[in-house]
């Protein structure tokens, strides 16, 4: 009882301090600090070796928090294997996941065994023991991160054959490298224990996978029966962890009883089994996107604990007295992973522009290496946790440099989509419509009224211009050569009337190539809205605008009428600042027209909560209401 009770004492204390480490991790990040990174180094000053707000024992007594988390991980991990999505670059993604499987396993763990006496830990250890070492580092080190890996693609907006197998392979060796350890744990297991490799040895290994492979196929068909149970998806969470958390338990007792009863362990690896169960939802169930998104919602509270706790374990001293030795292997490492991305690349056929920067993509490594990392060191007292220390340090040494290296490798391959930079104001306040019918010709005479250039693209007939006062011009594409014949390349807005799809590769063009400052979009059908608000696109949908108007003029008229112009005399407008002598004045200072207010002021994208103490900055877009007259007054005082 008292057992229990200082298990939830140490619990409470421990998620108190995870909070505090999301927290901090998050200001972290701004000084471009990976997330994991931070949190790590928060566990670190939070546990024992620092502050000491974790005790040296609470990690060994919230041992069950790891294995929720371990098992979560395998799931994530198995669930971004798709088949489908990988037979478009099949034979490239082969190649190259055995070429870097085998020269990165083979490299790391030749190299960590003939350097070993290098190594502190390491020196005077066992033949055997040294051998252990060597390929369970060469296993570890295989590792990638497929999370990173998408937070990368999703931020380049990447897209193409060399994004594509990168993304693969990231997910297929991420899969294979679980099944691996668990030969390498057990064979592992056999040297330290000495214990002989013969014929009943690998039949025990056989059967032990052949066992967790049907495990995990039960598993994925309890997985499936959780997801299709019409409950909350709080409650399916829960179930989902208790299931994985099921998965080790299970093992730990199969463990124990084979012993007493048979007089040999049989130990089903559960990593194995979570990864089986989360693969078949993933492929051969319905359910597929629900559990995706289960994983996505759940996977930032359990990296947080992981990797929190992860760091409280870590044995300061050692990291200390080790660090250059986590270097070299991070060179080791790097080295292993160039001539195995070579040697994948030049078997896959892909051209030497692809070849030579094929390993790229590859060097960061999270949540499964950390987590076999942690297996190690709870299964192998005396040097697990100083193996443990210097793995985690070279994780924490390809997480800061993977991500770099995968988006320049995205940039020199042209992949990336990135937003362009957004042309500087040139004093010319320009339109561009794509769209010839009644609603464009109308907008355009309004925008010319409040002094706007504009131009309509047309890819219909051209109606006699002298007739409308608007300039038309025809565009026989969409391209980009066209948009820029028309003058869109330098327009401060962009406004697409015309088909979905049409609307969207021109936002596209636009974002990617021209980076305009405003997108406006009217929208056909709502199913498409993600794909313009991801390009930060502001979007008008017919259906509903109508009905949110007439919700203003009932609940807010004043404002609405305003908005809506219908008042002559009364205008509401955004200015950007670009006058220097601006910049610091506070806005109780500034001297305005009397009929002039500030509604609001944007600032970097962001809005800035307004009194009378706000300093304006350059390039700050100030809303203001006012007269015609007034408005024209401050415009000019802004912008000189």
């Amino acid at each position: 009882m008292l057992e229990y009770k200082e298990i939830l004492i140490f619990l409470a204390g421990f998620i108190v301090i995870a909070i505090a480490s999301n927290q901090i991790a998050k200001v972290l990040t701004k000084t471009h600090l990976p997330l994991i990174t931070g949190l790590l180094l928060t566990g670190i000053v939070a546990g024992p070796f620092a502050l000491k707000l974790i005790p040296d024992t609470a990690p060994e007594k919230l041992f069950f928090v790891n294995e929720f988390a371990l098992a979560f991980i395998a799931f994530a991990a198995a669930a971004e294997l798709y088949l489908k999505e990988l037979r478009s670059r099949f034979r490239s993604i082969t190649w190259m996941t055995v070429g870097q499987l085998a020269v990165t396993f083979l490299c790391s763990s030749a190299a960590i065994y003939y350097l070993a006496d290098r190594i502190p830990f390491m020196q005077g250890m066992a033949t055997d023991i040294k051998i252990s070492v060597a390929i369970l580092a060469g296993t570890i080190f295989v590792a990638r991160s497929p999370a990173s890996a998408i937070a990368v693609i999703n931020e380049m907006r990447a897209k193409g054959p060399f994004t594509q197998t990168a993304l693969g392979v990231t997910v297929v060796i991420d899969f294979l490298v679980i099944m691996l350890f668990a030969i390498s744990f057990s064979i592992a297991q056999a040297l330290v224990h000495n214990v002989s490799f013969d014929q009943n040895f690998i039949l025990l290994l056989f059967f032990e996978l052949l066992i967790a492979f049907l495990a995990g196929y039960l598993l994925g068909k309890l997985l499936a029966l959780v997801l299709a149970i019409r409950i909350g998806s709080i409650a399916k969470t829960a179930l989902i962890m208790f299931l994985g958390y099921g998965v080790y338990w299970a093992s730990g007792y199969v463990r124990e009883w084979s012993f007493d009863a048979l007089g040999m362990e049989v130990y089903i690896e559960p990593l194995i089994t979570c990864i089986i169960g989360s693969f078949y939802v993933a492929n051969y169930t319905k359910h597929r996107p629900e559990f995706l998104k289960i994983l996505n919602d759940a996977g930032p509270i359990i990296y947080v604990i992981f990797f929190t706790l992860t760091g409280a374990s870590l044995s300061l001293d050692i990291l200390i007295r080790v660090w250059a030795v986590a270097l070299f292997l991070f060179g080791v490492r790097l080295f292993s992973l160039i001539v195995g991305s070579l040697a994948g690349g030049a078997l896959g056929g892909e051209s030497w522009k692809f070849i030579r920067i094929s390993w790229m993509p590859y060097v960061t490594q999270a949540g499964v290496s950390l987590g076999l990392a942690t297996v190690v060191a709870s299964s192998f007292t005396g040097w697990g946790q100083e193996f443990a220390t210097i793995i985690i340090a070279v994780i924490v040494l390809n997480q800061l440099i993977g991500p770099a290296l995968f988006k320049w490798s995205i940039t020199l391959i042209g992949e990336s989509h990135i937003k362009a930079n957004t042309p500087e104001f040139d004093g010319n306040r320009n339109a561009v419509i794509f769209g010839l019918e009644g609603q464009s010709f109308a907008l355009a005479r309004q925008l010319k009224d409040h002094g706007w250039d504009v131009v309509i693209a047309s890819r219909k007939g051209i109606i006699e211009e002298e007739e409308l006062d608007v300039i038309i011009k025809p565009i026989s594409s969409l391209n980009l050569e066209e948009m820029k014949r028309i003058g869109a390349d330098s327009a401060e807005a962009i406004i697409v009337m015309l088909s979905d799809k049409e609307n969207y590769e021109i936002c596209e063009v636009a974002y990617e190539h021209f980076g305009t400052k405003d997108l406006v979009v009217r929208l056909n059908d709502r199913a498409n809205f993600d794909r313009f608000h991801a390009l930060g696109a502001l979007i008008v949908e017919p259906s509903t605008a109508i009905v949110s108007l007439m919700d203003h003029l009932v609940r807010s008229p004043q404002a609405a009428s305003l908005l809506l112009g219908m008042d002559e005399s009364q205008d509401t407008v955004d200015l950007e600042i670009l006058n220097p002598n601006i910049h610091g004045i506070s806005l109780r200072d500034l001297r305005l027209p009397s009929d002039i207010l500030i509604l609001a002021i944007s600032r970097g994208g962001q809005s800035v909560i307004t009194h009378g103490y706000t300093r304006l900055r350059l390039n700050d877009i100030v809303t203001v209401v006012g007269s015609i007259e007034s408005i024209e007054n401050v415009a000019l005082r802004l912008r000189e």
